[in-house]
């Protein structure tokens, strides 16, 4: 068997329920057909060719500028919901401009551009070859509406007054109809994929479809300014740009919860989060991390210096957390003197570590100027405890937070200023006994090494 045939037969789709691969395969097969029968609906021109390169240079541009936006938006959405994002844009001006077949093509070239540089190859291939024909799909009833109720079709609305308001009208019908196609086929299949998902669940993102209406309406200005000035068509990519910029803050908006003396999430900020990331390892069938921070000695160091000096040691900590983690790392202030901290798709348990290391390496090299005539400089140092998962569908976050308290309570009793991992799946995760307060450590005096 040849290597590509050894990759299909090993994908997840022949493991899911008959009903999905069927929809799945399905709705492949119609998006393919369909778009071979509707590439010989018109001819293609040089003209045609010259505003394909156009639209083309201008979509993998404007992939370029967002992607990392994207990736956020990516890691935090929620899985069994449909996701929005703007290649709208570029599609709804190909599907006005431009002969079937070269539209079709723009459309699968940026589903396989944001595959490669936004997913990252880290999304499920059925389910992306799907989620990508379900645009096709959509694209193709577009075509058919332009087709047979446009005056001059591929082509701008009339010149008159009223042939132009009524080709407009057959335009914004195909808009339409190409999102009520993909955004139902994908409900579908997360319906079906997800029986115990409910109605509130499925809809629950429906107001960020104003997004994928903007986008429609953006590709017929882009769409018509093609045609009338074609060098003008770049200055839709600082729109977009600023567009995704605020569309990150809008998503995050809601729960932007920050804890006012770190600057980092609130517990219950983190928590929600956290529970979104436990979500979509299940979904993904990843891993993740969990890691609880706790600054030794704190209370003493609040004792002996004061409150402001703690708050001030508190943001040196979370200022370090936030140099060490990734990207789609989060951080929160768990209360008191306590961090934690989710690592999604960490891969392996010896990353997990690693990673708790360095944060335990970086805060033992804070030292911080006590205030006036109160001694040398302050050490700060912490004990970590954390833990590894790979997605189950039993283990809650609540379970992955009492195995890493308990591996920090490991870490306490051996010393401090130590790294202890636990397993989410110990019988008894809560075991540990807590460190008594009179328990010392060179580690925990001044480290100057």
């Amino acid at each position: 068997m040849s290597r590509a045939g050894r990759w299909c037969k090993g994908w997840a789709l022949w493991g899911l329920p008959v009903p999905v691969r069927v929809l799945v395969v399905v709705v492949n097969i119609l998006a393919i057909t369909l778009a071979v029968i509707t590439a010989f609906f018109a001819p293609v021109e040089n003209v045609d060719l010259m505003r394909f390169a156009l639209l083309a240079g201008c979509a993998l541009g404007a992939i370029e500028l967002t992607r990392h936006v994207e990736r956020r938006r990516t890691f935090a959405h929620r899985p069994h919901v449909a996701y929005i994002d703007s290649t709208a844009v570029w599609m709804v001006a190909a599907v006005i401009v431009l002969p079937p077949v070269l539209a079709s093509i723009l459309v699968v070239t940026i589903r396989v551009v944001v595959w490669l540089r936004v997913k990252g190859r880290k999304a499920v291939p059925y389910r992306w070859i799907y989620s990508s024909s379900t645009v096709l799909l959509g694209v193709q009833a577009a075509i058919l509406i332009l087709a047979v109720g446009l005056r001059s079709y591929p082509g701008l609305p009339g010149g008159t007054f009223l042939v132009g308001l009524a080709d407009l009208g057959v335009i914004m019908l195909a808009a339409a109809a190409s999102w009520a196609v993909n955004f139902l086929l994908i409900l579908a299949a997360v319906a079906a994929f997800n029986p115990q998902a409910s109605v509130a669940d499925l809809f629950s993102n429906f107001s960020e479809q104003i997004l994928e209406a903007g986008a429609a309406a953006l590709g017929i200005l882009v769409a018509i300014v093609l045609v009338a000035n074609p060098v003008a068509v770049p200055v839709v990519l600082v729109v977009l740009a600023a567009m995704h910029r605020g569309l990150l803050v809008s998503q995050y908006e809601h729960a932007a919860r920050i804890d006012s003396k770190t600057g980092l999430a609130t517990a219950g900020r983190w928590h929600d989060f956290a529970e979104d990331m436990l979500a979509r390892a299940r979904h993904h069938q990843t891993s993740l991390g969990v890691l609880i921070v706790d600054l030794d000695h704190f209370k003493s160091i609040n004792d002996t210096y004061g409150h402001p000096f703690g708050d001030k040691a508190l943001r040196a900590v979370a200022d370090e957390l936030r140099s060490e983690v990734r990207e789609l790392d989060a951080c929160g202030r768990w209360g008191g003197e306590e961090f934690a901290v989710v690592l999604p798709d960490v891969g392996t348990e010896d990353n997990v570590h690693r990673i708790a290391e360095r944060i335990r390496l970086r805060i033992q090299s804070i030292f911080l100027d006590p205030p006036a005539g109160t001694g040398d400089a302050v050490n700060i140092t912490a004990s970590v405890g954390g833990v590894f998962h790979e997605a189950d569908d039993t283990t809650s976050m609540d379970d992955l937070i009492l195995a890493a308290d308990s591996a920090l309570y490991e870490a306490k009793n051996d010393g401090r200023n130590t790294v202890r991992l636990r397993s989410a799946t110990v019988d008894d995760p809560g075991v540990a006994i807590p460190p008594a307060p009179d328990a010392a450590n060179a580690a925990d005096q001044a480290i100057s090494e």
